[in-house]
């Protein structure tokens, strides 16, 4: 007979056989291989749960960067806004200061410029009157005979000459 077909006894011894080394690995090796593989799978499932709380955390410290980053671009927008603000406000008060400032100077030299003008024509004034004086004394000596007579006219050219000053 041979391997292919082998004896009823054989067949028998084979089957306890079997039987045996079957209960004696159901009994003492599947549960050690079954709690392996329980823990293994156990392991596997808290890795897999570490790594999706470690996810969402990785998401939820990435949304409060984009929320950091967020504010700080605002921030920074606001603070430039209110920088430009200040800037422009005292860009503002240096013109209207400088403007205040050059229009006083141009009063203040429109003044000074008119007194002098008006004491260069008092000036001038005096000069003429005081050459008109001396021309007309020299042409009335030469054409009055006596002092008296001279006098008089010194009198009345006084006089008229300090009313036009008066009107003056």
């Amino acid at each position: 007979m041979g391997l292919l077909q082998p004896e009823t006894g054989l067949l028998i011894w084979m089957v306890i056989a079997f039987g045996v080394v079957f209960i004696v690995v159901a009994k003492f090796g599947f549960p050690v291989i079954l709690r392996a593989i329980e823990s293994r799978k156990k392991f596997i499932d808290s890795s897999l749960d570490a790594a999706h709380a470690a996810e969402k955390q990785v998401a939820e410290t990435g949304e409060k960067v984009r929320q950091l980053l967020t504010e700080a671009e605002q921030q920074r927008a606001q603070m430039l806004k209110e920088v430009a603000e200040t800037r422009e406000q005292l860009l503002q008060a240096a013109r209207k200061a400088a403007d205040v400032e050059g229009e006083r100077l141009m009063t203040e030299a429109r003044n000074r410029a008119e007194a002098e003008r008006q004491a260069i024509l008092r000036d001038a004034r005096q000069q003429v009157a005081l050459l008109a004086i001396a021309v007309s004394e020299k042409m009335l000596r030469a054409q009055l005979p006596d002092s008296a007579a001279q006098t008089l006219l010194d009198g009345r050219l006084i006089d008229e000459l300090q009313n036009q000053t008066n009107k003056k």
